[in-house]
């Protein structure tokens, strides 16, 4: 590694100095200009081989990092990549603390600007599951998690909490929030999208995008960072739940189903970036297909921030994938298609110019990418305001305010899935509680202690752990008989007990392209988490179940041998105290499932919105229907559902209709309900879901109040891809049912007339 020290050389200095001059001559450089005036100045500017470099983005940990006294180190091989500029740098910075992220990228843009002719700035890119991935930062939990709040406000509120951080180390653009539909618990990255649902995996990445974004306005303002929705398109559809496998989907499920959250990330969220999927689409590489990143995405929807390729993935279409004869030809096709930026691959867009030389009309494709990505680095404000103010950093990041909004997002998104004679909430008085189990973390008991006091005793044991832990391809771990005995043990001497179960961050990943596994051809919980659940039962002490998991798993045992279950998903990092609020009554509950639960894999695929005929039969020897529909989730109130109103029995393609229900709190605490609407089309053209989730809206009620909810139906919800593959309206009757889920609820009907 080489240290970069200022100013490092006088002659250095002196050519700075004669560069500054001159750029500030250059319309690019005057801010009063239009963006794409100052754009359309620079790019002329540029050599073939800087303008390839601005379509190229690699990763810090090939060469960034700082010395001991927090000064920038850079290895050789990224100040050869620096001297003709770069588009952008993944991740500098991750592993240190914000204050020190924000000045060695304060340094590292300094030095970038310097050493490239026109000055251009790098975007420095980051991702976002838990909270900005990096050290120091407000850990949120996962989008999944999110999603089971059903409160897209609140997911706009940590997404600028998301978009703020990150901003203050330094960051300008993130590869996420995930648009992908996720219904298939075989597949390691479920948790990183926002469930099953189209409306509600829409709803949730609109508000992502704008809360990342600062609402667009804090682009320029410097106080939040562009989105990169992902992964276009299909990518959660994987075949058997393995990432890299194919990817089949009918065109009608594609445009009518997967589509919808990206065309809303565009048009609605403005998003900066999209990123295609790692995988094909119904035979064709979707980092190779025209019609998908230039037709759908921009002549269809307008699209006109940049595409960037998953990693190292346009070089994989020659050696992985094989649609391409050679890595030149894999890059050709990667431009023809409209990949703008090649993410971390030494064979693909490294090869671009020496292609023009055989080939001039190739430069005007890498015109068109160059320009987006030169057009998205002046909406950011980089070229006026490339660094960070320091003094901001530690005041901002982590703030009291962004810890309790992590711990706000929690106790919306924690899910009562069962609760047997209304075994929760707890009592806070003298008794002893066990919290045992494989899920178990260090600081849980103390969690627990901060929200009751001295009040209730805890006794903590984890007892075995799942996994070894492996990074790469971790491996289950034997559990004995006397690990499972010594928490019997502990049970057997407590009034109740707390198990801690489901999945480690281990046991359901990324399958990175090498060395790596996360995905499974099982979804039962794994090692021996049945066996003590069922020995524990067997205490006849009541059990409260605890799930924190990354993916949907089948919990035959546990649904049956536990008393209560809340469903956590992936939490913040003040997850257990949450959890401690909510099983002690200081909350209710009032998440919602953002997924089916399946009995069995051999259900899959398995969605409360699939066709109606798939529902016709079951399987010999299991009993029909899910664990848990999609939507559900119980609370300490209870709710009544009752006149259902419809302003008209008709629609025509020019009105709407509005429906109300109203909701009443029939039970003795104060509670939040989601209140979801689905519509059916009866008898449509070709064969139509079952129902459809609409809208909802979160809602709170004291004991004895009652709410009178409305949603209003316009043609455009009635819309589908019909017989000729157009959209279409047809005439017909529909059905529209609201409830606390998508199996409960209160039902009506309407028209359709033309």
């Amino acid at each position: 590694m080489k240290q970069i020290k200022y100013p490092i050389l006088f002659f250095l200095s002196l050519l700075t100095v004669g560069l500054t001059a001159q750029k500030k001559k250059m319309d690019y450089k005057d801010a009063s200009l239009s963006i794409e005036e100052r754009v359309e100045d620079l790019l002329p500017r540029l050599s073939l081989e800087e303008k390839v470099a601005q379509m190229r983005i690699f990763h810090a940990n090939i060469g960034v990092k700082s010395d001991e006294k927090e000064r920038l180190e850079l290895s050789d091989r990224v100040i050869e990549k620096l001297k003709l500029g770069i588009a952008g740098i993944k991740n500098p910075g991750e592993h240190i603390s914000p204050l020190a992220a924000a000045k060695l990228n304060n340094e590292l843009q300094k030095y970038i600007i310097e050493h490239n002719r026109w000055g251009i700035p790098a975007l420095f890119v980051t991702e976002s599951y838990n909270g900005v991935d990096a050290e120091g930062c407000t850990k949120f939990g996962r989008p999944i998690t999110s999603a089971a709040s059903f409160n897209p406000e609140l997911v706009n509120r940590i997404w600028d909490v998301v978009g703020n951080e990150a901003r203050l180390r330094g960051m300008h653009m993130c590869h996420s929030p995930e648009a992908d539909i996720v219904r298939d618990p075989r597949f390691g990255r479920m948790s990183e999208a926002f469930g099953e649902d189209t409306y509600l995996t829409t709803q949730m990445v609109v508000n992502a995008i704008k809360g990342v974004q600062g609402d667009y306005k804090g682009l320029g303002a410097g106080t939040h960072i562009g989105a990169v929705a992902k992964h276009f398109a299909g990518y959660g559809q994987v075949l058997g739940g393995s990432n890299f496998a194919a990817v089949e989907i009918s065109p009608r499920t594609l445009i009518d189903e997967i589509y919808p959250p990206f065309e809303a990330a565009v048009k609605e969220a403005r998003t900066l970036g999209i990123m295609a999927s790692h995988g094909d689409l119904n035979g064709v590489a979707s980092h190779g297909n025209p019609e998908l990143l230039t037709g759908v995405l921009r002549d269809q929807w307008g699209f006109d921030g940049y595409v960037v390729s998953d990693s190292n993935d346009i070089a994989r279409l020659y050696y992985f994938m094989k649609v391409a004869e050679s890595p030149e030809a894999a890059a050709l096709m990667g431009l023809v298609a409209g990949i703008d930026i090649d993410l971390y691959a030494e064979d693909s867009y490294a090869y671009l110019p020496e292609m023009v030389k055989k080939d001039p009309s190739i430069e005007k494709m890498i015109d068109r990418s160059v320009r987006r990505v030169l057009r998205t680095k002046m909406i950011l404000g980089l070229f006026d305001n490339p660094y960070v103010d320091i003094k901001k950093v530690e005041k901002t990041v982590r703030s009291e305010s962004s810890l309790a909004l992590a711990q706000e997002a929690d106790l919306e998104s924690i899910i009562l899935l069962k609760n047997e004679a209304n075994t929760l909430p707890l009592k806070k008085e003298k008794q002893q509680i066990a919290l045992l189990g494989p899920i178990l973390n260090e600081t849980t008991k103390a969690a627990f202690e901060s929200v009751t006091g001295d009040q209730v005793t805890f006794v903590a044991a984890q007892g075995f752990e799942l996994t070894d832990k492996n990074k790469g391809v971790p491996k289950l771990l034997p559990t004995s008989s006397e690990e499972i005995n010594k928490l019997v043990d502990i049970a057997q001497a407590s009034d109740a007990v707390v198990l801690f179960l489901g999945g480690d961050e281990f046991t359901s990943k990324e399958a990175f392209f090498n060395n790596a596994l996360g995905d499974r051809a099982t979804i039962d919980p794994v090692g021996a988490q049945d066996e003590l659940v069922t020995k524990i039962k067997a205490l006849g002490k009541p059990v409260i179940v605890i799930l924190k998991h990354r993916r949907t798993l089948s919990i035959n045992t546990i649904s049956e041998q536990a008393d209560a279950i809340l469903d956590a998903w992936d939490l913040s990092e003040l997850g257990d105290a949450s959890l401690a609020k909510i099983i002690f009554g200081d909350v209710s509950p009032s998440g919602k499932s953002p997924v089916t639960i399946p009995r069995s894999i051999g259900q899959l695929p398995f969605h409360y919105s699939m066709k109606e005929i798939n529902n016709k039969k079951g399987y010999l020897f299991l009993e029909d229907g899910p664990l848990y529909p999609f939507g559900h989730g119980l609370s300490y109130g209870t709710f009544e559902y009752k006149n259902l109103k419809l302003s008209d029995s008709t629609i025509t393609p020019t009105s709407e209709i509005t429906i109300s229900v109203d909701v009443s709190n029939t039970g003795k605490v104060k509670a939040k309900e989601v209140v979801q609407f689905y519509l059916k089309d009866d008898i449509g053209s070709v064969t139509r879901p079952d129902k459809e989730l609409k809208g909802f809206e979160k809602i709170e009620l004291a004991p004895g109040e009652s709410k009178t909810v409305s949603f209003t139906i316009n043609p455009k919800m009635l819309e589908f891809t019909g017989l000729t593959m157009e959209k279409i309206l047809e005439t017909g009757d529909y059905t529209v049912m609201v409830g606390t889920s998508s199996k409960e609820g209160v039902t009506g009907k309407f028209r359709l007339e033309k």
